[in-house]
């Protein structure tokens, strides 16, 4: 039951890094994520509840809930318009949780593939927090980008091994792979990286205010430019007109 809910995850992380890379639309996103927020909540609720009191896999269902929340979370703030930072510093919370299933993959389970697709979430969790929690924009499309390929290589694949049964002969295999794929994706960061902004760079007041770059842009041709004749100042449209106050004739 959890290969199902692994493979839909995969599905909504590649929804979310194409919207922060700018091609699909944040409202247009919020439905999946409620959907796959959702399954992520039921699927390891039923799997406690079933369990028997088997510690191992209330543990293995508990990692869950992190991803359910943190669709659910997404889903409210896109509809809602919701400042992201409390997102965000949630995102550190999953990333630093994401550390300790890693090592309980690589220890208790047996399963060196999984600590590395937890490694890998630790990472992308964690630029969701610097990109989110402390407004690092300039790492928005880089972050889309490895949401993008953690949607294929660490959910999408890996559930479909899981769902035929070819997962487990494989584990040490797919562990190297995978840790060869995640690192040679951190390379998109040079490419992907944007410059940050500067106060040269930031938006005018007007446009913080909420006015268009059209009418800024219409504000700033209506104010007539000046120059300067001798200690007198006139407007490039009385300058045009020849009617300035200029006297021209002039001491020298």
């Amino acid at each position: 039951m959890g290969s199902v809910g692994l493979l839909y995850v995969g599905a909504v992380l590649v929804v979310n890094g194409l919207m922060l890379l700018g091609r699909v639309d944040a409202r247009a996103a919020a439905p999946l994520n409620f959907f796959v927020g959702g399954l992520q909540v039921i699927t390891p609720t039923y799997l406690i509840f079933t369990s028997g009191g088997d510690a191992d896999t209330i543990l293995a269902a508990s990692g869950l809930y992190l991803f359910g929340f943190t669709y659910l979370y997404v889903g409210f703030n896109l509809l809602g318009g919701l400042d992201g930072t409390g997102l965000g510093w949630f995102s550190a919370f999953v990333a630093a949780c994401a550390i300790v299933y890693a090592s309980l993959n690589f220890g208790r389970f047996g399963d060196p593939a999984f600590g590395v697709i937890w490694l890998y979430w630790a990472v992308l969790w964690g630029l969701f927090f610097l990109v989110l929690g402390l407004k690092r924009e300039e790492l928005t499309r880089f972050t889309g980008a490895v949401a993008v390929i953690a949607g294929v290589i660490t959910c999408a694949v890996p559930a479909f091994m899981l769902l035929v049964g070819v997962w487990a002969p494989n584990t040490r295999t797919a562990a190297i792979v995978l840790a060869a794929l995640c690192v040679l994706s951190l390379g998109l960061y040079g490419p992907l990286r944007q410059p940050r902004a500067t106060p040269a760079t930031a938006p005018a007041p007007e446009l913080r205010e909420g006015e268009s770059p059209q009418q800024v842009a219409a504000a700033g041709a209506a104010t007539p430019s000046t120059r300067v004749y001798g200690n007198v100042a006139a407007t490039e449209e009385q300058t045009a007109r020849g009617t300035t106050d200029v006297p021209t004739d002039r001491r020298r």
